[in-house]
Protein backbone atom coordinates (compact mmCIF):
# COMPACT_ATOMS: atom_id res chain seq x y z
CA UNK A 1 0.00 0.00 0.00
CA UNK A 2 1.17 3.76 -0.67
CA UNK A 3 1.70 5.80 1.97
CA UNK A 4 1.27 9.56 2.30
CA UNK A 5 4.13 11.90 2.90
CA UNK A 6 3.60 14.86 5.24
CA UNK A 7 6.51 16.70 5.54
CA UNK A 8 5.80 18.90 9.25
CA UNK A 9 8.03 21.25 8.17
CA UNK A 10 6.01 22.67 5.11
CA UNK A 11 2.59 24.28 4.75
CA UNK A 12 0.20 21.37 5.05
CA UNK A 13 -2.22 20.76 1.89
CA UNK A 14 -5.14 23.00 1.27
CA UNK A 15 -7.75 20.31 -0.26
CA UNK A 16 -7.62 16.67 0.57
CA UNK A 17 -4.56 15.79 -1.12
CA UNK A 18 -0.83 14.50 -0.23
CA UNK A 19 1.73 16.45 -0.67
CA UNK A 20 3.54 13.20 -2.27
CA UNK A 21 3.16 9.52 -2.02
CA UNK A 22 5.90 6.60 -1.59
CA UNK A 23 5.13 3.43 -3.51
CA UNK A 24 6.64 0.49 -1.78
CA UNK A 25 8.55 -2.12 -4.33
CA UNK A 26 7.28 -5.01 -5.99
CA UNK A 27 4.11 -2.66 -7.17
CA UNK A 28 2.70 -2.22 -10.59
CA UNK A 29 2.69 1.48 -12.05
CA UNK A 30 -0.61 2.20 -14.24
CA UNK A 31 0.05 5.39 -15.71
CA UNK A 32 -3.59 6.57 -17.23
CA UNK A 33 -3.96 9.12 -20.01
CA UNK A 34 -5.98 12.19 -19.44
CA UNK A 35 -10.12 11.69 -19.53
CA UNK A 36 -12.45 13.60 -20.53
CA UNK A 37 -15.28 13.87 -19.67
CA UNK A 38 -17.79 11.54 -22.99
CA UNK A 39 -19.05 8.79 -21.93
CA UNK A 40 -18.98 5.63 -24.43
CA UNK A 41 -21.57 7.09 -26.69
CA UNK A 42 -20.05 10.02 -27.15
CA UNK A 43 -22.35 11.82 -24.70
CA UNK A 44 -20.67 14.97 -23.22
CA UNK A 45 -22.33 17.14 -20.03
CA UNK A 46 -22.49 20.54 -20.15
CA UNK A 47 -21.70 20.57 -16.32
CA UNK A 48 -18.12 20.02 -14.51
CA UNK A 49 -19.31 17.83 -12.02
CA UNK A 50 -20.82 15.45 -14.32
CA UNK A 51 -17.61 15.78 -16.87
CA UNK A 52 -15.61 14.86 -14.46
CA UNK A 53 -17.79 11.98 -12.78
CA UNK A 54 -17.09 10.21 -16.36
CA UNK A 55 -13.24 11.31 -16.43
CA UNK A 56 -12.74 9.18 -12.98
CA UNK A 57 -15.75 6.39 -14.59
CA UNK A 58 -13.01 6.51 -17.35
CA UNK A 59 -9.82 6.24 -15.26
CA UNK A 60 -11.61 3.72 -13.40
CA UNK A 61 -12.23 1.65 -16.00
CA UNK A 62 -8.51 1.57 -17.52
CA UNK A 63 -7.32 0.86 -13.88
CA UNK A 64 -9.42 -2.50 -13.97
CA UNK A 65 -7.61 -3.66 -16.86
CA UNK A 66 -4.84 -4.02 -14.67
CA UNK A 67 -6.51 -5.46 -11.71
CA UNK A 68 -6.44 -2.13 -9.57
CA UNK A 69 -9.53 0.51 -8.45
CA UNK A 70 -9.39 4.18 -7.92
CA UNK A 71 -8.08 3.17 -4.43
CA UNK A 72 -5.00 2.90 -6.04
CA UNK A 73 -4.39 6.26 -7.15
CA UNK A 74 -0.94 7.82 -5.93
CA UNK A 75 -1.46 10.88 -8.14
CA UNK A 76 -3.81 12.39 -10.03
CA UNK A 77 -3.20 15.76 -12.41
CA UNK A 78 -6.67 17.41 -13.20
CA UNK A 79 -6.80 20.71 -16.00
CA UNK A 80 -10.48 23.05 -15.53
CA UNK A 81 -10.54 25.51 -18.40
CA UNK A 82 -12.44 28.33 -15.36
CA UNK A 83 -12.53 28.78 -11.45
CA UNK A 84 -15.76 28.07 -11.66
CA UNK A 85 -15.27 24.74 -12.53
CA UNK A 86 -12.82 24.45 -9.30
CA UNK A 87 -15.47 23.48 -6.37
CA UNK A 88 -17.54 21.24 -8.65
CA UNK A 89 -14.33 19.23 -9.98
CA UNK A 90 -13.32 19.02 -6.32
CA UNK A 91 -16.64 18.43 -4.89
CA UNK A 92 -16.39 15.13 -7.19
CA UNK A 93 -12.51 14.38 -6.62
CA UNK A 94 -13.15 14.61 -2.62
CA UNK A 95 -16.56 12.07 -2.95
CA UNK A 96 -14.30 9.32 -4.38
CA UNK A 97 -10.76 9.39 -1.94
CA UNK A 98 -10.34 8.45 1.21
CA UNK A 99 -7.06 8.64 3.27
CA UNK A 100 -4.28 8.30 2.23
CA UNK A 101 -4.96 10.98 -0.05
CA UNK A 102 -3.08 11.10 -3.63
CA UNK A 103 -0.96 13.51 -4.01
CA UNK A 104 -2.96 16.20 -6.53
CA UNK A 105 -2.47 19.01 -9.28
CA UNK A 106 -5.07 21.19 -10.45
CA UNK A 107 -4.59 23.75 -13.05
CA UNK A 108 -6.75 26.36 -14.87
CA UNK A 109 -6.19 26.15 -19.11
CA UNK A 110 -7.19 28.22 -21.89
CA UNK A 111 -9.32 24.83 -22.86
CA UNK A 112 -9.04 21.51 -24.66
CA UNK A 113 -9.05 19.97 -28.36
CA UNK A 114 -13.15 20.84 -28.28
CA UNK A 115 -14.70 23.77 -26.63
CA UNK A 116 -17.55 21.49 -25.10
CA UNK A 117 -14.88 20.03 -22.64
CA UNK A 118 -14.24 21.66 -19.06
CA UNK A 119 -11.89 19.18 -17.40
CA UNK A 120 -9.38 16.62 -18.19
CA UNK A 121 -8.01 14.22 -15.74
CA UNK A 122 -4.81 12.36 -15.84
CA UNK A 123 -3.81 9.63 -12.84
CA UNK A 124 -1.08 7.35 -11.97
CA UNK A 125 -1.79 4.31 -9.96
CA UNK A 126 -0.31 1.77 -7.58
CA UNK A 127 -0.94 -2.00 -6.45
CA UNK A 128 -0.38 -5.35 -7.13
CA UNK A 129 0.70 -6.96 -9.95
CA UNK A 130 -2.45 -8.15 -11.59
CA UNK A 131 -2.68 -12.06 -11.81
Amino acid sequence: MATSLAPPDIHPPFAPYSHGMSVPAGQQLVFVSGQLGIDAQGVVPVDCAGQARICFDNIAAVLREAGLGLEHVVRINAYVTGREHLSAYMGVRNGLFAEPYPASTLMIVSGFARAEFVVEIEAVAAGPMKE
